[in-house]
């Protein structure tokens, strides 16, 4: 059996839940989440 979690579909779930909870959260998740896709757009995903 092959099991295969990406982490994109984890992280928005785990963001959903947040949001869910404390809405004032928004923000900062929006804000981590575009500078990490940012950074790995600048740097390449070859080097990760």
């Amino acid at each position: 059996m092959n099991l295969h979690l990406s982490l994109a579909p984890l992280v928005a779930l785990i963001a959903g839940i947040l949001i869910l909870a404390i809405p004032r959260l928004l923000n900062y998740i929006v804000a981590i989440y575009l500078i990490i896709i940012g950074i790995i757009g600048l740097v390449g995903t070859n080097s990760l």
